[in-house]
């Protein structure tokens, strides 16, 4: 059963759903532009290691404008793609986009409104930083998964110290907000990406997260001078 949020949690997950409301129109074209075009290579992989099988069900949660979504379509054709959200303006972005293909749903990570056992891969870009419970979202995800279902995350991670690093944090603290200024208007909202960043977890931190969740046969693949991370794994199958 999941606990709920108390009071400080609630107003924070109301700050970054406004936030992503209000740079929706410009999300896609800022992610292309902070990562160098990364990120649509990155997202390639992740949905390689959901191995998607035939029949199976994908969802791509906190999607935003449904970019897991459909590359997850691109890869495994027929298959019924998913994708949930809790910002009302990102999903009418996304499904200007990918039209009827995509089931979109409003969603939040932390009460899933799917049955247990409803999907095959169960897959998130730059989603676990944000959840104010991350135990919780990680509970939810493997119980919507079926059993030998797959888990796969993209997200950013606190690099290694590194002769790199004074050139990543002057990116991450300088650029991206000034990137977001110009294109967005919203500095605010780029500021929080290198903040929730410096806060969030090491690559192997979450692999200990999802553990605790249940998961199995944890991997992960760190990229972009190890400022992002993607995590795969498994759901038990049944005996």
């Amino acid at each position: 059963m999941n606990e709920p949020v108390n009071s400080e949690q609630k107003k924070r997950a109301q700050s970054v759903q406004s936030m992503f409301t209000r740079i929706a129109p410009r999300y896609d074209l800022m992610n292309r532009l902070m990562t160098g075009g990364m990120d649509v290579r990155l997202r390639k992989i992740v949905i390689q290691h959901a191995k998607l099988p035939s029949g199976g069900t994908f969802l791509d949660l906190g999607a935003g404008t449904g970019d897991l979504a459909q590359e997850a379509i691109k890869q495994y054709p027929g298959r019924r793609i998913f994708a949930a959200d809790f910002t009302l303006g990102m999903m009418q972005a996304g499904q200007k986009r990918s039209g009827p293909k995509v089931e979109f749903t409003a969603a939040d990570a932390l009460k899933i409104p799917y049955a247990d056992h409803s999907f095959d891969a169960v897959v998130s870009g730059f989603l676990l930083r944000n959840v104010v419970d991350l135990s919780l979202a990680l509970q939810e995800q493997w119980r919507i998964l079926k059993p030998g279902g797959i888990f796969v995350s993209l997200d950013t991670t606190r690099p290694k110290k590194s002769i790199l690093s004074p050139f990543i944090n002057f990116h991450t603290h300088q650029v991206i907000p000034f990137l977001g200024k110009v294109l967005t208007g919203d500095r605010d909202a780029y500021v929080y990406l290198p903040t929730t960043t410096d806060k969030f977890l090491s690559a192997e931190e979450l692999v200990v997260y999802l553990a605790r969740a249940g998961f199995q046969k944890i991997l992960f693949q760190r990229a972009m001078f190890n400022t992002v991370a993607i995590h795969w794994a498994q759901k038990p199958p049944l005996e």
